[in-house]
């Protein structure tokens, strides 16, 4: 027998209306909150707010950290506080997010997230990217996914505008490389409905990307923050978890192995998951050979600032033949065993999608000339 579950999830424009129902729902008397710095003090004042006059008890709020390691897991995992409460609130962006889950996994507890930022899907995904002590990419953590997700809209337009800027770079890569992922698998009902579902992922962020950068710069909750939002958050994060199964692997490819490839590249200036993740897209349908695919996204790439040039992520040519030799150790490239990859191929598609970069920047500078 094969279950599925999927986070279910509440969305108001102020506050948390519906959190002391919903932990009600869950016969939950205890909570502890686990997130970053910055998330803790956007988010916990809400959240202690919708349940000052409830008696569901707050055990405790810790700082996981700085990044998703096993270390931390494990430091917050010997917490009293932690080991108490009956769930497990994960609040802020993708390393808090996903170091809350494992967190909720290893003690057998259910995680309900709260995101601060839109920077990637991880708040209703049942995989956390986890990272060395070093900050090098380790492993993915297979764990169950938040049971219910509480999205507020006015925190994120409030929230440095980069991050929802490289969630959109992030989200870019979902359907292009569920789309690749599958083109030669034999595909059961789940996997049809993630790839089916992934085929909506692309035109909001193409109609509303734009606006909605401008609108958090603004710190205003409209209505194109919110279509991002749940694009990002709900769209991209369901088509996970269907193309994400024991049996298969097809919830990413090889834009993400360009990102996982390009940590093992020493760089001075830390680059957010979702800005290497943009320039991937570029790298995929250059190795695809779908070139009008790659002028459309670079162009709207190049429109709000993503990158399309190797230099725009501090990489080189000199840099290729390592991330090479790094790509076959990825989940990714792994799991292609139906549409077989190859070393040459990929640097060679990082080498057209950097040319074409390229190419966009002259055709801008003779503009404006």
């Amino acid at each position: 027998m094969k279950t599925v579950k999927m986070s279910n999830y509440s969305v108001s424009k102020e506050g948390y209306p519906h959190l002391e129902r919903v932990c009600r729902d869950y016969n939950y008397d205890k909570v502890v909150l686990v997130g970053g710095k910055r998330a803790l003090q956007a988010a916990s004042p809400k959240i202690r707010e919708a349940l000052k006059n409830s008696d569901v008890e707050i055990t405790g709020e810790f700082v996981y950290g700085e990044e998703c390691t096993m270390s931390n897991v494990e430091r917050l995992k010997n917490r009293e506080e932690v080991q108490n409460a009956d769930v497990i609130f994960t609040i802020g962006g993708g390393k808090s997010t996903d170091t809350g889950k494992i967190l909720a996994a290893q003690l057998n507890k259910n995680a309900f997230s709260f995101p601060t930022i839109c920077s990637n899907c991880s708040a209703v995904t049942a995989i956390s990217v986890v990272y060395n002590d070093d900050r090098t990419f380790s492993h993915y953590e297979l764990i169950p996914a938040p049971v219910h997700m509480f999205v507020e809209t006015s925190i994120i337009a409030n929230a440095p505008e980069e991050y929802l800027w490289a969630g959109i770079g992030d989200g870019l890569s979902k359907q292009p490389e569920v789309a690749y992922a599958t083109k030669y698998a034999e595909l059961d009902h789940i996997a049809r409905m993630g790839l089916t579902l992934s085929k909506s992922c692309e035109a909001p962020f193409l109609k509303y990307g734009k606006q909605a950068i401008e609108d958090c710069r603004n710190n205003k909750s409209t209505q194109a923050i919110e279509e991002i939002a749940m694009d990002i958050l709900v769209a991209t994060g369901y088509v996970s978890n269907l193309t994400n199964q024991p049996e298969y692997y097809y919830n990413s490819s090889l834009a993400h192995i360009f990102y996982n490839a390009s940590t093992a590249i020493p760089r001075e200036k830390e680059y957010l998951h979702g800005e290497l993740v943009s320039f991937g897209v570029l790298v995929l349908h250059a190795y695809a050979e779908q070139f009008d695919e790659l002028d459309k996204i670079a162009r709207f790439n190049k429109s709000i600032g993503l990158p399309i040039t190797l230099e725009d992520v501090g990489l080189t040519y000199d840099d290729l033949e390592k991330m090479a030799e790094a790509a076959p150790n990825t989940t990714e490239w792994k799991s292609s065993v139906t549409n077989p990859l190859t070393k040459e191929r990929f640097i060679e598609a990082m080498k057209t999608a950097d040319e074409y970069g390229k190419k966009l920047k002259e055709e801008r500078q003779e503009e404006i000339a």
